[in-house]
């Protein structure tokens, strides 16, 4: 929030120079926006830059503090900007000494960016889509704090994914984040899930930390007009000594049952 602050003061004393220099008001609204703008994205290049250091190509060998402080700052901004009201539950069931890989459903774009932005405390990094990662800037902040992309579609690179995700937690760089559904759900309903990425916690011999989300898909419709309250609830963490002994698919079918049954109470 204070960095938004400062950039609408910057942004209204130089339109305020600008009005008092003898430009007319219609004219100083534009000069408003793009300095605005403009403040924006000198932002981004401040976390931008140190990343380019960091091939995307191969696995990170540490984790890079100034972009994983980028990627917290675009997560809070654009909630901020969506109008999201965020209620966060359960953080004390997550373990603030090791890492963990949390499970989530995806009801909208809004789900990882509330995780990033108030969640930091406990270093999560996600694995998304590839498409994500080409986002400009943002793709490579996000790939030098130790994102993932992960390519469903073809087996051997999905693996490959797999492992480095729990390589990244074994060397304690960051905890690692999913959403198993794979996508936004359009209904509102459950979709299956990918048991396939829960081989990262058996790998890495973590804990899961289930999550349920919920509120978000109503953000777009709001968007502009008011707040919308959205709940991030932490709902179980899984010891690594009982997600060793399961199956991916059964933890896949529990974790979704988790938080399939707390989506019904919710809107009981």
């Amino acid at each position: 929030m204070i960095y938004i602050v400062l950039f609408l003061l910057g942004s209204g004393l130089l339109t305020w120079a600008c009005v008092h220099a003898g430009m007319s008001g219609w004219l100083a609204l534009p000069v408003f926006l793009l300095f605005y703008a403009l403040m924006h994205l000198i932002y981004l290049l401040v976390f931008f830059l140190p990343s380019l250091k960091t091939p995307m190509d191969k696995p990170i060998e540490k984790q890079n503090p100034i972009s994983r402080a980028g990627c917290r700052g675009v997560g809070r901004f654009l909630c901020i900007y969506g109008g999201v009201k965020p209620r966060l539950l359960g953080l004390e069931k997550l373990p603030e000494d090791q890492r963990f890989l949390f499970v989530c459903n995806h009801r909208s774009m809004f789900d990882p960016l509330m995780a990033i932005g108030y969640l930091d405390k406990y270093n999560i990094s996600f694995i998304s889509k590839p498409s994500n990662m080409k986002i400009p800037f943002v793709g490579r902040i996000a790939y030098a704090t130790g994102y993932l992309p992960i390519d469903r579609e073809n087996d051997r690179k999905a693996l490959k994914t797999i492992l480095t995700a729990a390589d990244y937690m074994k060397r304690d760089l960051c905890s690692m984040g999913i959403f198993p559904e794979g996508t936004r759900t359009r209904t509102g309903e459950l979709l299956p899930f990918h048991a396939g990425s829960f081989k990262i916690a058996q790998r890495a011999n973590a804990p899961i930390a289930v999550a349920c989300v919920r509120g978000t898909e109503k953000v777009k419709k709001r968007l502009f007009l008011r707040p919308t309250e959205c709940t991030l609830e932490i709902l179980e963490l899984i010891p690594a000594e009982t997600v060793k002994a399961m199956s991916t698919q059964e933890l896949s079918e529990h974790c979704r049952g988790l938080i399939e049954q707390r989506l019904k109470e919710a809107e009981a």
